[in-house]
Parts: C-alpha cells; structure tokens; sequence
C-alpha cells in the first residue's frame, strides 16, 4: 500500500505554518468549531471570488480573519459594503471581536487550489479532461513553476468505470521539506457523478530559518579555522 502525506502537513514548522494560530486548553471545541463555521461562511458567501486560503488568528478577546484571494474587488464590494456584511455575518458566529483582512494573491496560476477549481469548473462544463489538464500545465508554467502535476479521478468523460488519469510537467520533488509545493484538492460535480481532481505545483525552494545554535557552531568552526 502506498503512504501518502499531505504536502502542508508534512511541511509544518519548517517551510509552512499553521491556517489557525491559537491555542485553548478548555474551550478548544467551541473554537474549532467556530472556525470551521467561519470558513464555511467564506466559502459559500465568496464563491465566486477565487478564495483560496483563509487563516485565522486569535488573542484574548479578538479573532483576525484574513482572506486569500485572487479577485480583492469582488470580496470588497463597491466603498467596502461587502466587507462590512461579511464582517457582521462573522461577528454573528464568534464572541470575540472580529478583524477583517483582504490579501490578494498576485498570480493565481501558482496557486494549486485555484488552478484545481479551474479544472472543476471546466470538467462540470463538459469540457474534455485532457484538454483542461494540459491548458492549466502550460499556464502555470508559463507563469514560472518549476513543475506540475494533475491528477484526476472519477467516472471521465462519462464512462461507466470511473479511473485514474495524471499529467505533469517539470520537476515536483514531494519527499524535500524546503521545497515550497503549494497543493490542492477540488471535486468536480458533474451530472455522471463527482470526479476528484488534485494539482501539485513546486514553486522553487525556501530556505529553511537556521537556528541560532547552528549559527553559532558555524561561527565558532570559522573562527577556529581562522585561528
């Protein structure tokens, strides 16, 4: 059997953090599950603003909600109206007092979420799976990935067994902790059923924080080999 690991989780601590910054001891459940509300509301509220992330931070008595999107304009609405109603709506679910944060995501084709919602919206048009597949690989590396792959499952092109068909371009090294592979999962509703579709981009590599014990090994090993 085979051992897959989600490329952010594997990642933690090291080249990504965490979408949820907080920690609670005794109201963890209600927390969760106000953040999992919270990002079901953005979700069904901004369907159709390319949203691909949203992080949540909390202190004491407030809660920083930030919204990664490729269409900032359609999030703020005209003289921010829309902000204001969705920051009421999420001040509806939570205690705490609530910040709202907009952040625009420059290039959308490096972004594996929004390249597999890309896909989904085109297979749920009837599109051709291998014609979608390849337009979103020259894309994205036309706007500078090191690599791709697109992996699709489901019953394709309406056949009776559903399969397993992939496509990549590039170099995706998945087993390397520095390399920056952003990762999404989307499914696709079609009239013949779900189908499933995964994209892995690699966007170069991060150079790991060294921690200060190794910096300061490496500068006494080059003070002695000075000495």
């Amino acid at each position: 059997m085979g051992h897959k690991v989600h490329p952010y989780g594997f990642r933690l601590g090291v080249s990504r953090t965490w979408t949820a910054k907080w920690y609670r001891d005794k109201e963890y459940t209600e927390l969760l599950q106000e953040d999992i509300a919270i990002r079901q509301l953005v979700a069904r509220r901004l369907a159709n603003a390319s949203v691909s992330m949203v992080e949540i931070e909390r202190g004491i008595n407030h809660v920083t909600v930030t919204i990664h999107t490729a269409k900032p304009g359609i999030v703020i609405g005209k003289g921010g109206a829309n902000v204001e109603v969705l920051r009421q709506q999420i001040g509806a679910l939570s205690k705490s007092k609530v910040k709202l944060e907009i952040k625009e995501i420059r290039q959308p084709e490096l972004d594996a979420y929004l390249v597999a919602t890309n896909i989904a919206q085109q297979l749920s048009r009837r599109i051709a799976f291998k014609k979608a597949m390849k337009q979103a690989i020259q894309r994205t590396m036309k706007a500078g990935a090191k690599g791709v792959k697109i992996a699709v499952a489901g019953r394709l092109g309406g056949s009776e067994m559903g399969r397993r068909e992939w496509d990549r371009e590039g170099r995706i090294p998945l087993g390397t902790l520095r390399a920056d592979i952003s990762y999404g999962q989307v499914h696709a509703h079609t009239t013949y059923g779900r189908i499933g579709v995964k994209v892995w981009i690699y966007r170069g590599d991060i150079a790991p924080e060294r921690a200060p014990r190794e910096l300061a090994a490496t500068g006494s090993a080059a003070a002695a080999g000075a000495a």
